[in-house]
């Protein structure tokens, strides 16, 4: 069967050829089939940051390839990969990236004004999405009015808010307290339930006892793949 997400040669070089050359990423080929959480460990600096910026096309590798489904999207336009990420992947960042200032909900939906819904159907489908989070209360706050984890589920709502199939989520648990993370885990376990492919880099032991798949990385290099047993 074809992986949704699979990698030749992956590197991100920088400074490539000099003296002072980081290879941040080097030479990971690695495959992800559909429906599986995989999870990026390694210590800080390992490089799991950059590769899941590479997966999900925010960044352009020094040499090999990304494959979505079987297509190599490593030489699509800048336009190309911005609907990709636009339709298929929702990205987490480890710092939320939430515009202060603005509801929630607003930041929840803004993916969807590019594709020119309106107001009403934005406001909609993103209340909608709130309140399966337990965000309900929450509608009409500022980023800076509320606490560490319910910015995260802010910013999960809106990298789900166009449905993608895969999510990413870079180093998740960092910055919420520990309540927080149970109930990040759970809601992770119940995506991956309803049949998305996920993605978390993250160097929290939390995360020993999930997922399907475990790649370790060491100076950008992968080190370790890991597969769960499953009970038959």
């Amino acid at each position: 069967m074809q992986p949704i997400i699979s990698t030749e040669d992956l590197s991100r070089w920088y400074n490539a050829g000099k003296r002072d050359e980081v290879r941040a990423v080097d030479r990971v080929s690695l495959r992800i089939e559909k429906g599986e959480w995989a999870v990026f460990g390694g210590p800080s600096g390992s490089g799991k940051t950059t590769l899941l910026g590479l997966i999900g096309t925010l960044d352009r590798p020094t040499r090999g390839k990304v494959l979505l489904r079987g297509k190599d999207v490593t030489g699509f336009s800048d336009v190309e990969l911005s609907r990709i990420r636009r339709t298929e992947i929702g990205i987490v960042f480890q710092d939320f990236h939430l515009l202060r200032g603005i509801a929630a909900w607003e930041n929840v939906a803004y993916p969807l004004i590019p594709a020119g819904i309106g107001s009403k159907q934005r406001y909609a489908r993103a209340t909608s999405l709130m309140e399966r989070l337990d965000l309900g209360e929450r509608i009409n706050h500022s980023p800076e009015q509320l606490s560490g984890g319910e910015q995260q589920r802010i910013a999960i709502a809106r990298a789900l808010i166009n449905a993608p199939s895969i999510l990413i989520a870079d180093e998740p648990t960092s910055n919420i307290d520990a309540s927080s993370v149970q109930a990040l885990l759970e809601l992770l376990q119940q995506l991956q339930r309803e049949g998305k492919t996920i993605l978390v880099s993250s160097h929290d032991p939390v995360f020993k006892d999930y997922g399907d798949v475990r790649f370790c990385l060491e100076r950008g290099a992968l080190a370790e793949v890991v597969r769960a047993q499953r009970s038959p």
